[in-house]
Parts: structure tokens; C-alpha cells; sequence
């Protein structure tokens, strides 16, 4: 499902889940419910396997920014000292933290990005070092009739401008509409001049599987566009096809953290951001030197090849935390060869290749020679032989018969007949 800002849409899941952490009086209307905890380790976490990448790459020292519903600081997973700023609030008025949750989609994207590990449980984030910066810009998802909600963009924006201000070198946007809006396409500029790298859905309204008009704030220069794909591969039938869509990332029955704790199952382009946005952090961890730029270039360059195909559905093909951090990739061009310079001949190499050459010639001729004469030798005594034997007096050949001889065919031939 999808929620809608105005003119933009939040790439939303299909359900919305919630826990027991109490939100500022008021702030959250019929929130969701909490969720059992889900042990399995999730098809997402196998597929991309951050424990080959963790003693490379943790994350630490990236700041996330994890702009949407809020994310939940009472999670298990992540009330760890400091791993949860207190954040922002620009959805209600007042002077409010973005570190509660009233929906479970903000600490959904938030867990995919930063969970820490827990004994009895699979389920961890890819970057579990990294800091969350909450900015809460919505209260919800879906309207309680299961529509898109809508998205203020002027909201919107405010959070991806506090975002860059406030040290985030990574914004998550699990947010995507059909309109260009300069409030936002400002607040992504302003952002990437502070070497922010913008991470955003490609959205969940494709229709059909042709590539439809962009969507932003995916289509924005230098914003890193995501679509989903299914455990196979398979791009989810929902998620947009066209230009936005640079990489892809597990998108469907992905394992998500659920307010004050608990796990659910989701579904949408918004959770297959966080994949890359924590690929992101692990790559700014190791790789400090690197801008922004450089940072989504080598997200790109690392991708394996996407099962379901390329292209506009796929982009780059489905993210790689492992190669991204470890690929040894080097901003530099590459060296110029030297021509190639051919020392002169040594003298005395050519006179012994051309005696070697003129040897080899004569044995070849005397050899001939010596053959050619034995078999005129040979030929010649049997033309004597012969004519002693029949006197030598000239022989009549044998008539051809008119009817041809056939020779008997061995017997696995007899089914095959002759005419």
C-alpha cells in the first residue's frame, strides 16, 4: 500500500503494526498494536548476509536519517545508548522528538537499517552500528479505510532540510508521488550540498510492465532510486519500472521491527530503501573519504546481476553490502601503458637462426631425393618382374560386365535395400 502526500506517496507496507511505547499524550490516534517477536532468520537477511560484511563494516560513525512516521526508541533492538536520537517532530505542533512511533513504518525502516542483533531472534539490522536521527513527518501510513494518507511536502521538506542540518550523511525517503515539488527538490539540493546521500522509493503503484512517468523524489538527480524484489529475485508486481529505479533490494515479506517490540512481515519500496540506505552506511563507515557521489556510484558498480532481469525494473540489479564495502574500486583512472619497445636483433642469433634455416632446407631436399629415387627403383623392378612373367607379350583386359557385381552386405545391413 502506498500513502499519499499531496502530490507524493509513501512507499508504505501492506499492514501497519505498533507496541506498547507510550507516544506524547495525544500524539497518536488508535495506534497499532504490538506484534509477537518473529525468531527465523528473514529471507532478506540470508540473501544479502551482513555477517560477511560486519567485520569489514558496522556502520559506525554514519548518522541515518530516517524521515517518515517516527521511529520507536523503546525497541529492544534498538534502546541502545545513543542508537536513537531524540529527532524531530514536524507533523504535530509543538516542540516534539521523532523517537516514538504511532504506525511501526518509520521503526520498520529504521530496524532494517540499525536493529542490533538479540539473542533469539534472526533478525538483525545491516548496519547495526549506525545512529537513527528520527524525523517524524507523518502520523500514518494508510487512512483507517486501508487509502493512502496524505503528505504535507512543505512538512516534508522541513524534515529533509533539518535532516542535512543536523549531521545525517544518509536520508532515507521511503516516500514517492508523480509530482516534481520545488519545496522538496530545494530541501535534496540543500541536502546534497551538505554530502548527504538522498536514498528514496521508487513507489508501489506500478501498473502493468511497462515504465511510467518518474517519480519523485526518486527521479532527482542524484538521488539513489529503489525498487522491490521478491525472494526469487523477482521485481514485486507493484513496484514502479522507469529511469528512478537505480538498484533493487528485498521489497516483499521482509522482516521489520514493530514499535516497543515485536516483529511483522512487510511488504513495499519503502523497506527496500532501507536496504540500501544501510549499504550506504556501512559504505560511508569504511570508506570515509568518499562523497556522496561516490558513495551511490559504488552502490551501483557492486550490484549483482538481479535474477528477475535489467533494466528499468531493475536498474543496477539488487543491491550488495558485501561487495560494496569490499570491492576494491579506486576512484582513479587508470594508468597509461607504455608503448611496447622491441630490442634490436643480437647479430649472432641471426646468423645461427639462418644456418639452422639453410640446414634444415638441404636435409629436407636430400631426403626427398633420396625417397623420389627408391620408389622409381621400386616401380621399376615390378615393371620387370612382370613383363619376365608374361613374356612380354601384350594382354587383353577383361570386358566390364553390364549388370554391376553387389557386394553382400554384412548382416545388421540386410533391412537397407539396394535399389
Amino acid at each position: 500500500m502506498m500513502k499519499r502526500i499531496g502530490a507524493l506517496v509513501v512507499a508504505a507496507t501492506m499492514t501497519c503494526p505498533q507496541a506498547a511505547a507510550a507516544p506524547p499524550a495525544g500524539a497518536c490516534h488508535n495506534p497499532t498494536p504490538a506484534r509477537p517477536p518473529i525468531t527465523d532468520l528473514p529471507w532478506a537477511q540470508r540473501t544479502l548476509m551482513p555477517k560477511t560484511v560486519w567485520p569489514h563494516s558496522k556502520g559506525a560513525g554514519v548518522l541515518v536519517a530516517v524521515v517518515d512516521s517516527g521511529v520507536d526508541s523503546d525497541h529492544p533492538q534498538l534502546r541502545a545508548q545513543g542508537k536513537v536520537l531524540a529527532g524531530q517532530d514536524f507533523y504535530l505542533v509543538g516542540d516534539l522528538p521523532g523517537n516514538f512511533d504511532c504506525v511501526s513504518h518509520g521503526t520498520g525502516v529504521a530496524s532494517i537499517i540499525a536493529a542490533d542483533p538479540v539473542d533469539g531472534t534472526g533478525f538483525a539490522g545491516l548496519a547495526p552500528d549506525a545512529k537513527i536521527l528520527p524525523v517524524r513527518v507523518t502520523d500514518r501510513d494508510v487512512t483507517e479505510q486501508g487509502a493512502p494518507s496524505a503528505l504535507d511536502p512543505v512538512v516534508l521538506a522541513r524534515g529533509i532540510w533539518y535532516a542535512a542540518d543536523h549531521g545525517a550523511k544518509v536520508i532515507n525517503l521511503s516516500v514517492a508521488g508523480s509530482t516534481d515539488n520545488q519545496y522538496v527538490r530545494d530541501a535534496i539540493a540543500h541536502a546534497q550540498s551538505k554530502d548527504a546521500l538522498v536514498i528514496a522509493a521508487a513507489g508501489n503503484t506500478q501498473d502493468g510492465e511497462n515504465p511510467g512517468p518518474a517519480t519523485f523524489p526518486a527521479g532527482y538527480d542524484g538521488v539513489l532510486g529503489v525498487g522491490a524484489v521478491d525472494p526469487a529475485g523477482m521485481r514485486m508486481p507493484a513496484s514502479r519500472i522507469g529511469a528512478q529505479v537505480d538498484v533493487v533490494a528485498p521489497g516483499v515479506g521482509v522482516t521489520t521491527a514493530t514499535r516497543a517490540g515485536g516483529h511483522h512481515y512487510q511488504n513495499g519500496t519503502s523497506f527496500a530503501a532501507a536496504f540500501v540506505s544501510a549499504t550506504a552506511a556501512l559504505v560511508r563507515s569504511a570508506w570515509p573519504g568518499l562523497n556522496a557521489r561516490e558513495v551511490a556510484n559504488r552502490i551501483m558498480a557492486t550490484a549483482s546481476p538481479a535474477p528477475g532481469g535489467e533494466g528499468a525494473a531493475y536498474g543496477a540489479g539488487l543491491v550488495n553490502p558485501y561487495r560494496a564495502v569490499t570491492e576494491g574500486l579506486s576512484p582513479a583512472s587508470p594508468l597509461t601503458l607504455p608503448d611496447v619497445e622491441v630490442p634490436p636483433a643480437d647479430p649472432e642469433q641471426v646468423r645461427e637462426a639462418a644456418w639452422w634455416t639453410r640446414t634444415t632446407w638441404h636435409t629436407r631436399l636430400t631426403a626427398g631425393t633420396v625417397i623420389g629415387v627408391a620408389a622409381l627403383v621400386l616401380l621399376l623392378a615390378l615393371v620387370l618382374r612382370r613383363g619376365r612373367r608374361e613374356g612380354w607379350r601384350p594382354r587383353r583386359a577383361d570386358a566390364v560386365s553390364a549388370e554391376p557385381a553387389w557386394d553382400e552386405l554384412p548382416d545388421e545391413d540386410s533391412l537397407f535395400t539396394r535399389g
